[in-house]
């Protein structure tokens, strides 16, 4: 880096320290002591990156294993890791409106604002890819055709899958604004990042998956021609070629990641960078009130009017709780940027396994994906509702403690049945609806059945302690790292459900397992509900 006449820093090195600060403390100082304040992403993030390593362990079982196959899985894994993080990271980086009154007025360039910001995406990103990949370095040495070469080569295409995903993200944005003007940016970028997080969560699952049902296929060849569309399958065989087999089907994989990173960095971060400045500066500008904005608010009230919201939210506090967390999760950028594109790769786990289920024909079908979308339900309410708690206006949430209420409870309540009505109802509809067309058997909606009775526990558990009260926390990017290892978490928690309701199903013992997790539901509900509602304030300064 440079620095200016008088020694001072470039603008460049000024602004990557800013971001990657606001990165590591937040942008509050309720609650942060200088002293106790992380000094570096490893320290920050250090929990996450133990778990982030202990998964990459699973690369254990890789051991003698071709490059490829461990590249495939390493780098399918890590995809999703990263996708998640940069799609639902993004939004609040690149474009955060309370940056816009302090920095639009410096004589700083739009490119050197971006390339600051990315460049801390990209660390942390790294961080996490390092971490997870740490065990798979040492396993490729020891693959059938590999050798000590293995792990400068796959840190080398685990550097350039870190920048693709992130110039992705960023060249999706730009697009929108390139193509669809300022004006409709702010709804846009909602629907760009669930897609960018969806489509990693697919190419990251459906390779490995393909690649299991045809244990022939060892790289790129005419006869597996679908690795062209699956980023994975690039870097993995950039890992191949230099450090494996080095069979002209992974050196042309391997050409095609190299060309697809650099094409992607230079339209990002080269060609376009000069929209994001005017898309930082839409998002800073005040926007007027329209009709359609209060129209939506005038619904949601009419729907409150209505039975059985109506019997459901008799307490006034919960219901003008469900009212505001309705409007922000219909209305606001930033809660959108958020929630959305974190939820939607959970939808796509359940979605592939049905597709197995129906791929094996109708004698297939009642089991273990069925079982498994039923117990993705719970994950729903348990995300929403951990998210919801962060706002660019948390300050306002104070306005909660001057209110004639003991403890946040009603709060949220209010909230909670609002992720309910609006995320998790619908997604049992669709699951219930897609179910219905494919099998033509009614019978197989029981299989939803044991994950519908253990959905109440999942929209408890965010409250206990006195926390989960709406839009009260402020937004820390650092959040956003540990939701890849909660998709984890996820996934391993509704497997082993699925697999006890599949279990019982196929033995006779479906409905003695209802019975049994019913009794313990009601329990925990019962116990749980009693704890929230004795919750009390917690300190402004923790």
């Amino acid at each position: 880096m440079t620095t200016s006449a008088d020694g001072a820093d470039a603008p460049e090195k000024t602004l990557r320290r800013l971001f990657l600060t606001l990165f590591l403390r937040g942008r509050s100082s309720r609650g942060l002591k200088r002293e106790k304040a992380p000094k570096s992403v490893g320290e920050k993030l250090s929990l996450t990156l133990f778990y982030y390593a202990a998964i990459g362990c699973f690369s254990l079982f890789f051991i003698r294993q071709p490059v490829f196959g461990l590249s495939v899985w390493l780098h399918a894994m890590t995809f999703v890791f990263l996708g998640m993080f940069v799609a639902s990271s993004a939004g609040e980086v690149l474009f955060n409106g309370e940056e816009g009154d302090i920095l639009l007025y410096r004589p700083i360039s739009a490119k050197t604002l971006l390339w600051a910001k990315i460049r801390v995406l990209v660390e942390v990103s790294l961080w996490l890819a390092g971490a997870f990949n740490l065990a798979g370095l040492f396993v490729g040495i020891t693959a059938s055709n590999g050798d000590w070469r293995f792990p400068l080569v796959h840190a080398m295409s685990t550097i350039l899958e870190a920048m693709f995903c992130t110039g992705c993200v960023v060249l999706v944005y730009q697009l929108c604004l390139r193509w669809f003007g300022r004006e409709r940016l702010d709804g846009l970028m909602t629907t760009a990042q669930v897609f960018v997080s969806m489509a990693a969560v697919l190419s990251g699952q459906i390779l490995p998956q393909l690649l299991a049902r045809e244990n022939h296929i060892v790289t790129f060849s005419a006869k597996s021609w679908w690795m062209l569309i699956l980023p994975p399958a690039w870097f993995a065989g950039f890992d191949d070629a230099l450090a494996g087999s080095a069979i002209t089907g992974s050196w042309v994989l391997a050409v095609l990641a190299v060309i697809a990173t650099l094409t992607v960095l230079l339209l990002a971060f080269g060609k376009l960078a000069s929209d994001y400045g005017s898309g930082l500066q839409t998002l800073a500008e005040v926007v007027p009130n329209t009709a359609g904005k209060r129209s939506s608010r005038r619904w949601l009230d009419r729907m409150t009017e209505l039975p059985p919201l109506r019997w459901w939210l008799r307490d006034q506090v919960e219901r003008a709780s469900f009212l505001l967390a309705g409007a922000y999760l219909v209305r606001d950028r930033d809660v959108k940027l958020r929630i959305y594109p974190a939820i939607a790769p959970i939808l796509i786990l359940p979605f592939i396994f049905l597709l197995q289920d129906f791929g094996g024909g109708r004698k297939s079908i009642g089991g273990f994906g069925i079982a498994l979308a039923g117990a993705y339900l719970g994950m729903i309410p348990l995300m929403g509702l951990t998210i919801l708690q962060y706002s660019q206006q948390w300050q306002a949430s104070d306005v909660f403690r001057a209110a004639p209420m003991l403890g946040p409870a009603p709060l949220f309540h209010g909230a909670r049945r609002a992720i309910v009505c609006f995320m998790a109802l619908p997604v049992i509809l669709v699951f219930g609806l897609i179910i219905l067309l494919v099998s033509h058997d009614i019978s197989q909606l029981l299989l939803l059945l044991p994950g519908v009775i253990a959905l109440p526990i999942f929209t408890l558990i965010p409250g206990l302690g006195g926390r989960g009260v709406p839009l009260s926390l402020p937004t820390e990017e650092a959040k956003s790292t540990s939701r890849g290892l909660a998709l984890m978490a996820a996934f391993i928690a509704s497997m082993v459900l699925a697999g006890i309701v599949s279990w019982a199903w196929n033995g006779g013992w479906f409905w003695w397992l209802v019975v049994g997790e019913t009794i313990i539901a009601a329990g925990l509900y019962l116990a749980m509900r009693h704890s929230i509602s004795n919750a009390r304030w917690s300190s402004l300064l923790e």
